[in-house]
């Protein structure tokens, strides 16, 4: 189980995923991919930092398990946005309050994508990546209504942040 919020679902805590568990599930289930819990949680608000704290590392030895168990089995990581802080900035600089907005860092995310884990979910970077954008041109032209114009600016940011995933974080360059 994975803590944070993704639509109308909230959980305040995780449990992580016990290997043990895994290939018997898998067994039973017939399903053809797994998430897993490593540490990752959904939402901008992933980790609860205190001053000087740094992001808790992802369970690896776990996920290691899990492949051990059950060689070559499709892994999903759901609530692995990067909480990109550039956006973050950005967002606050124009309006918002995303003060304390972390998530997980995109070397551990390499690591990951290197492993079984076929899938990363990153929602909340792209949500941020337009909100970022909008909350800009917006502040910046505030006579401006025409969504076409502040979306047209967000639609190519989050071009660009999906083509960054892409290319330097989740390795699926190339491979459609």
């Amino acid at each position: 189980m994975l803590a944070g919020i993704e639509d109308e679902v909230q959980a305040d805590h995780s449990t992580y995923t016990k290997p043990e568990e895994v290939e018997d599930f898998v067994k039973k289930t017939g399903v053809d991919s797994l998430a897993i819990s490593i540490g990752t949680s959904h939402g901008a608000y992933k980790f609860k930092l205190k001053e000087g704290e740094e992001v808790p590392p992802l369970r690896f030895d776990i996920l290691e398990e899990v492949e051990r168990r059950i060689p070559g089995f499709p892994i999903v990581l759901h609530g692995a946005s990067s909480v990109v802080q550039e956006y973050v900035q950005l967002i606050n600089q124009y309006g918002g309050q995303m003060d304390g907005a972390v998530g997980v860092p995109e070397e551990q995310l390499r690591k990951a994508a290197a492993s079984a884990v076929c899938k990363i979910n990153i929602d909340s970077d792209g949500r941020l990546a337009v909100t970022a954008k909008v909350r800009e041109f917006l502040a910046k032209n505030p006579g401006e209504f025409d969504p076409r114009k502040y979306l047209g600016a967000a639609r190519k940011e989050l071009i660009a942040l999906i083509k960054h995933k892409n290319q330097a974080v989740l390795g699926s360059a190339g491979k459609a």
